[in-house]
């Protein structure tokens, strides 16, 4: 699914940034630049399953490494996540979830500060 970029602000990062309660238009325009890197990417491998730069494997990291370690964050997050589904396959999140995936992108760039750095994480090693 493809989404204009004033779409994608409005009605899926705003709302989940206010949710998160993180709101500014800085973070909004980096989520935004963000996904137009991953939909502008050809380079990108398939197993990114996100309109962001995220693949399966940081998807658990981040949550093996990271938001296990954060529960206000981590429950946050996770109230974003289907109950069943996330349970099933949690990966899933990042293609049917949109709101979820925001909210993954940007616990990554709390996690690994930098856009260029996220980018760079993203790509195969």
């Amino acid at each position: 699914m493809k989404l204009a970029p004033h779409e994608l602000r409005d009605c899926v990062i705003r709302p989940t940034m206010k949710y998160l309660g993180c709101d500014s238009i800085a973070v909004e325009n980096f989520l935004i630049a963000l996904s137009q890197m991953q939909q502008v990417d050809t380079t990108a491998d398939n197993s990114h399953c996100s309109i962001y730069p995220i693949n399966r494997n940081m998807h658990r990291v981040l949550w093996d490494e990271h938001l296990a370690f954060d529960p206000d964050r981590a429950s946050l997050v996770r109230g974003l996540a289907s109950q069943r589904q996330f349970l099933n396959d949690p990966d899933i999140e990042l293609q049917t979830n949109l709101a979820y995936a925001t909210a993954i992108a940007w616990a990554m760039y709390v996690v690994y500060p930098g856009a260029s750095e996220l980018h760079a994480i993203a790509r195969p090693g």
